[in-house]
């Protein structure tokens, strides 16, 4: 950006770099997760995926997960069965189509999930307490936004 740029009069790049601050801290947070539970920072990615889906009552197939993560065919089939094996998903058949795999998170991931980022979540919820309805609506829809062009900067 140049010197004589608006954005940086107004304080926006402020807001940029707290964001950015803020992503790394949460990145950490997640990475301390993966490592204390011998994962690998794409396996919790996964999870978040599922546990997403799960929340909108979606399937995901294994294609549909690759395709969330950036994984290839064999990267995303490593991905699953590893996750498998250490109990967190598990492969079932489709509810509406039975001739589909979809890949779902298993509870105890979610408990596993609950007990490390819960607290975190509670003190996120805490300060949103502290908004007024119109002040959460424009959070909200400050990230969702920054969320959709970080998506289309692909």
């Amino acid at each position: 950006m140049p010197a004589d740029d608006p954005h940086l009069e107004t304080g926006h790049l402020e807001t940029v770099h707290l964001l950015r601050a803020a992503t790394v801290e949460l990145g950490l947070h997640s990475a301390r997760f993966a490592q204390r539970n011998g994962m690998h920072p794409t396996d919790v990615r996964a999870l978040i995926v599922l546990m997403d889906a799960r929340r909108a009552a979606e399937e995901v197939t294994a294609g549909r997960l690759g395709a969330a993560l950036g994984l290839n065919s064999a990267g995303t089939t490593a991905l699953v069965d590893r996750l498998e094996r250490a109990g967190h998903v598990r492969r079932v058949r489709g509810a509406t189509d039975r001739r589909k795999v979809v890949v779902e998170v298993d509870e105890r991931a979610v408990e596993l999930g609950q007990a490390f980022f819960g607290p975190l979540i509670g003190h996120v919820v805490d300060l949103l307490d502290g908004y007024d309805e119109r002040e959460r609506a424009a959070i909200h829809g400050f990230l969702e936004g920054v969320r959709r062009v970080a998506s289309e900067a692909g």
